[in-house]
């Protein structure tokens, strides 16, 4: 079972202000791998992850129906701490699931939809590699 641990959450969290980037790869609706940088990236529950799209022609909407398979990489080379999720997106439409998606993201990153005329998506999460130092640890669900 995918558990994502408070320290990992924390990291996430404060991606955006140490600098750090998560890295989102999937392969897009015309067969190609595509790789995006999110910043609204973040924990949505222990076993999920979730991303704000502000683009609604974006080439991720478009995969989703037919590709949902996903991954995002983190890495803190400095630390040498390193985490990588895989799982399945999906399209969030209900009003309050889309505000808690929203509030959920960096700050920062609300800033350029004030509107909220973006997309929730949710990732739910069926493998998680944590590496840190020599050690690595892997959950499946």
């Amino acid at each position: 079972m995918i558990s994502i641990s408070s320290e990992l959450r924390q990291r996430l969290d404060s991606a955006l202000n140490d600098g750090k980037t998560l890295t989102a790869a999937y392969v897009d609706a015309y067969g190609k791998p595509h790789i995006s940088f999110y910043g609204s990236t973040h924990v949505h529950a222990p076993d999920k992850l979730a991303i704000w799209v502000r683009n609604k022609d974006s080439d991720l909407l478009k995969t989703i129906p037919n590709r949902p398979d996903i991954a995002f990489i983190y890495g803190d080379i400095s630390s040498r701490f390193y985490a990588k999720f895989e799982g399945r997106a999906r399209v969030e439409t209900g009003r309050e699931a889309c505000q808690k998606v929203y509030d959920e993201m960096h700050p920062v990153e609300r800033q350029f939809d004030p509107e909220m005329g973006g997309i929730a998506i949710v990732i739910d999460l069926h493998k998680l590699a944590v590496q840190s130092g020599g050690n690595k640890e892997v959950s499946t669900a």
